[in-house]
């Protein structure tokens, strides 16, 4: 079944979506590429990434807008979700890697499209950390991280049915180890110190420090990144039938889809009246 784009990726808005992704790309790895010696630090960047992030993502939206592709029954439902998704996650507080928030967002980004979930991803995350108190130097990276997960949901393949439920379910697994993969990355340079065997060495080969992020990563989050993932495909294959039935009735009566126009309407009535 396909989507219903709630959000059209037209040019401007996949090209907006495209330069935010090539700057969360570079707010991440730049450390593999930082000289021997340096001193910077992501908890001293992480507000300026904050001031770019922030502006590239209302460009999503201003494109939107200037496209066409954003109305106002489609504001309404990225408000309603983004309340839901900031709720449920401190519901779960992250106890062993229990996370509620990305199972709806990937249902949601299934049902209304890539575009309506990368939006989703970063308007949920940005509302609960203003619900929990949770801003602070990580938030851009948890923003994007999310944005990413919901951009990959609304672009799966098209299934329907017990399969369409197994590919969200597998996705949601996999989405909810990688996002923890890459939230690690966004501190883990500047925070196990030198001189171990799981410590950022700059100036190294790139392949030397993933190789030792890696083993960072699997002696510190690994239990928690299974928990998200594990939470991810529960609640997708319990509840997915429900919501994305739920969701996709809200998509119907919304209308976001343009409707189906008959040019031709006129004339091929006039030819059925003059049948005998």
């Amino acid at each position: 079944m396909t989507a219903t784009r709630a959000i059209r990726l037209r040019p401007r808005s996949a090209l907006a979506i495209a330069l935010v992704s090539v700057a969360g790309i570079l707010a991440f790895g730049w450390p593999l590429f930082v000289d021997p010696g340096s001193g910077l630090a992501h908890g001293s960047d992480a507000p300026f990434v904050f001031a770019l992030l922030l502006p590239l993502l209302l460009a999503v939206v201003l494109a939107e807008i200037a496209d066409g592709g954003l109305d106002v029954k489609a504001v309404a439902m990225l408000g309603v979700l983004s309340a839901v998704g900031a709720i449920l996650r401190p519901l779960g507080a992250g106890s062993a890697g229990v996370e509620l928030v990305f199972f709806l967002l990937v249902l949601a980004a299934r049902v209304f499209g890539p575009g309506f979930g990368f939006v989703l991803g970063s308007t949920t995350l940005f509302a609960s950390a203003l619900l929990t108190g949770g801003v602070g130097p990580w938030l851009p990276y948890q923003m994007l991280g999310a944005a990413w997960v919901g951009l990959g949901a609304g672009l799966l393949p098209r299934a329907r049915g017990r399969a369409e439920i197994a590919v969200l379910a597998a996705y949601g697994a996999v989405a909810g180890l990688l996002y923890g993969w890459l939230l690690n990355f966004s501190f883990w340079p500047f925070a196990v110190g030198t001189g171990t065997g799981l410590s950022f060495i700059a100036g190294d080969p790139i392949g030397a420090n993933l190789h030792r992020f890696a083993l960072f990563s699997l002696a510190t989050s690994l239990g928690w990144d299974l928990g998200r993932a594990i939470t991810n495909a529960a609640l997708i294959a319990v509840t997915g039938p429900a919501v994305l039935g739920a969701l996709r009735r809200a998509a119907r009566r919304a209308a976001f889809d343009p409707p189906i126009a008959f040019p031709d309407a006129p004339a091929t009535r006039a030819v059925i009246e003059s049948q005998p």
